[in-house]
This record gives structure tokens, C-alpha cells and sequence, in this order.
């Protein structure tokens, strides 16, 4: 699957707001806070149209949540089979994602960094090894840094900001062991992406 790599700060900029999507550096180095309008040259401000806004809660749940196109549709797919609100279950699915759990967890400072944490090896669940970012975690599982990733510099430094750390209040977390279970599945209130998801129901559903 194809991934974006470029400057994050434009996709911010082109969505309107501060995704966060450099960990800490967004609270200091901004680019967005010094120049907010959309990237490109000699763009107009226009009245965005029904399907330009619904387009624009899309993009912006995929740049969030670090997912292409192919990947995102079948995320809708399985929340239309799924019980339940349709988005309400699509923010569900994202917010399951492993990259995002040690995110949320508090075991990397981005999506991206979580992302690269997972994919190199450094997380077991249950036990396990697990190099697979969009792994689905579910009720009960035991997310932790591996030991033998401990001894990297990354993880040392880690320590302190986990201590105090507040992980929400679906996701238990253990800062001394690098460690954090999974206790239930997120209600929407807890998830804080700032995403309408009706929006990408309403666009899927033409």
C-alpha cells in the first residue's frame, strides 16, 4: 500500500486545521499556525459544495489515521455489516488499529511514530510479536514494548513523559513495564478525532 511522504504540514493546510500529525513538534514548530491557507499556487477561497465537504471528512479521517483509499473502503464495508451506527463503527474500526493504540497509549508521540514502532518490531500483543500496523486489536489484549526494544535510546527517554501520561479511559496503562491493555471498545465520545464521520456515511452511500 502506497503511503504519503511528503510534508505533513500541507495536508494540514489543506485541510484547515491542526491535525497533529508530528507529535510534539506541532506544539512548537507549526508551520500551520505561520501560514494556514491551502498549498498550491494562486488558490481562491470558495464555497466548498455538499460533496466537497463530505470529501473533506474523508481525506481528512484517512491523513489522520495514517490509511490509503483500498484500505479505508474496506474499513466502511465492514462497519455497513457490522450492528450499529455505520460511522460510529468506522471511527470504532480506526481507533482499533494497533498503530493507534500505542499512540493513544502513550508509547509513541504520533500515528507516524507509532506506525514505525509497530512495523519494526518493537510491540507484542498478547505474548506476540505483531509488525502489522493495521492489526485490530480487541477487549483484553496486552499491548507491550518488546524487552529487548527497551534497551534503545527512544524507549529510555520515553520513560519520564509516560509517567505522566493520561491514556483514555478505554485503554489501561502500565508506564514502569511499557505496557497497556486494551479494557473495552471506544465509545465515540472518546474517540477526539475531529471528524464528522455522517459525512463519509453520506459520501460512500451515493
Amino acid at each position: 500500500m502506497s503511503r504519503y511522504t511528503g510534508p505533513v504540514c500541507r495536508l494540514c493546510r489543506r485541510e484547515g486545521q491542526k491535525l497533529y500529525l508530528k507529535g510534539e513538534k506541532c506544539f512548537t514548530k507549526c508551520t500551520f499556525e505561520k501560514r494556514s491557507s491551502a498549498p498550491g499556487m494562486h488558490t481562491r477561497m470558495r464555497r466548498p459544495s455538499e460533496y466537497g465537504l463530505q470529501l473533506r471528512e474523508k481525506q481528512k479521517a484517512k491523513r489522520l489515521y495514517g490509511v490509503g483509499e483500498k484500505q479505508f473502503r474496506q474499513y466502511f464495508r465492514r462497519a455497513i455489516k457490522a450492528r450499529g451506527v455505520t460511522g460510529e463503527t468506522l471511527m470504532q474500526l480506526l481507533e482499533r488499529r494497533l498503530d493507534n493504540v500505542v499512540y493513544r497509549a502513550g508509547l509513541a508521540s504520533s500515528r507516524s511514530e507509532a506506525r514505525q514502532t509497530v512495523n519494526h518490531g518493537h510491540v507484542a500483543v498478547n505474548g506476540r510479536k505483531v509488525d502489522i500496523a493495521s492489526y485490530l486489536v480487541s477487549p483484553g489484549d496486552e499491548i507491550v514494548i518488546r524487552p529487548r526494544s527497551l534497551k534503545m535510546d527512544r524507549f529510555k527517554a520515553m520513560a519520564e513523559y509516560l509517567e505522566g501520561h493520561t491514556a483514555p479511559a478505554w485503554i489501561s496503562l502500565d508506564p514502569q513495564n511499557f505496557k497497556c491493555t486494551v479494557l473495552r471498545l471506544p465509545e465515540r465520545d472518546e474517540v477526539d478525532a475531529p471528524v464528522d464521520e455522517r459525512l463519509i456515511v453520506e459520501l460512500y452511500s451515493k
